[in-house]
């Protein structure tokens, strides 16, 4: 969804702009702010204040003839209908969906714990603690941190390239800091968007916040200013040298990853085709990436072996998915594995995936009866109907 909102930041300038394609570039526009809601709607939040920010701070061709207010309104009207489409379709998904009465109950995982804005149902981060995560939420796969080293030496080549960029030619200076005004005005709002939104909207919208740094990082990253061709260079030589120095912690933490998990890729081998299986992931933690990495892992069986998990994101109340017939019974939440109980939810399933203690503590008798071992792997089993 980023890098599709850029594209609907440029083509709505386009819009703008050209005047001989105008509602060519609007219809890209409205196609483009259509793909966005449907990656992602929190960068299609971003949009609803990104392009009218856009619009009162770019001239068109028309301004420069002095015509009345009614008639220069006209030229930006291609680009005020191309979000028509994206605004129909969020109002209808999001506002008519969301605005609908929610299921309240107060602290449990997937349900609103009171009016859609209420004080209760607003999960809050401060500023001193958003202030703090900014950085690691930019890199923070590794548990060792040696991915995070890197942010430094990024630091130090924008600062490099900021400074090569101010060398400009006087006839060019004027264009270069109004287009950088114009990002920074951007990346402001995007940071302001991370600063000032919630943590969580429950049972609505999770992580609301947090996925703003990625966005404010990337357009401040744009932020440096055109560079001279020897400028240039130099950029993009410091550019393939911090990537380099990236790809040697990914590289070995990946691999490390790769051997770590070998045990959920025999167990999911192990399968039958169509399993119908119960995740019972105890310990969703890597010792090698960070992140509850684990914690879907019977998805993967689904997905290795066609069929379905007990949890997918069409249960919550704020996905467009549902299910055609009403789902298999389930825990209230995929962190909460110690809520299933065989008797209720076990006919439904005939694969239970088990990562944490050894499975003979979950089934006792029933192994060797009902159910039998499939596959073990460390600390990951797959048990199956006999």
């Amino acid at each position: 969804a980023l890098p599709l909102a850029f594209f609907a930041c440029g083509l709505f300038l386009k819009a703008l702009g050209d005047a001989p394609r105008r509602r060519a570039w609007a219809a890209g526009v409205a196609a483009c702010l259509l793909a966005v809601l449907l990656m992602h709607v929190q960068a299609f939040a971003f949009l609803a204040v990104a392009l009218p920010a856009l619009l009162l701070t770019t001239h068109v061709p028309e301004d420069a003839t002095g015509l009345p207010f009614r008639a220069r309104l006209a030229p930006r009207l291609p680009a005020l209908a191309s979000v028509l489409p994206g605004v129909g379709l969020f109002f209808a998904w999001v506002v008519l969906r969301a605005g609908a009465p929610a299921e309240v109950e107060a602290g449990a995982p997937w349900k609103a714990w009171g009016p859609m804005l209420s004080p209760q149902n607003l999960a809050w981060k401060s500023f001193a603690q958003n202030r703090e995560d900014l950085l690691s939420l930019l890199a923070n796969q590794l548990q060792d941190g040696s991915d995070r080293a890197v942010l430094g030496w990024v630091g130090a080549a924008l600062a490099v390239a900021w400074a090569l960029g101010l060398w400009a030619p006087p006839e060019e200076k004027t264009r270069r800091w109004t287009g950088l005004a114009r990002l920074a005005l951007l990346a402001a709002m995007a940071l302001g968007l991370y600063f000032l939104l919630p943590f969580d909207i429950r049972g609505y919208m999770y992580y609301l916040n947090p996925r703003f740094a990625h966005l404010a990082a990337a357009l401040c990253v744009l932020l440096v200013p055109t560079l001279r061709p020897s400028g240039e260079v130099a950029l993009a030589a410091a550019g393939l040298a911090v990537a380099a120095a990236l790809s040697v912690p990914l590289w070995r933490g990946y691999a490390a990853f790769s051997a770590e998990a070998a045990g959920l890729r025999e167990v999911t081998a192990a399968a039958q085709p169509k399993a119908r299986t119960f995740g019972l992931v105890f310990n969703a933690a890597s010792r090698v990436v960070t992140h509850p990495v684990y914690l879907h892992a019977a998805a993967r069986v689904a997905r290795e072996q066609g069929g379905y998990a007990n949890f997918s994101f069409a249960l919550t109340p704020h996905s467009p998915v549902k299910y055609a017939r009403p789902p298999p019974p389930t825990a209230s939440s995929e962190w909460r594995p110690q809520q299933f109980n065989y008797a209720t939810m076990g006919p439904s399933y005939d694969h239970f995936l088990v990562k944490g203690p050894p499975p003979e503590r979950l089934f006792g008798p029933l192994l060797g009866t009902e159910l039998e071992v499939a596959a073990r792997a460390g600390d990951v089993a797959l048990l199956r109907r006999r």
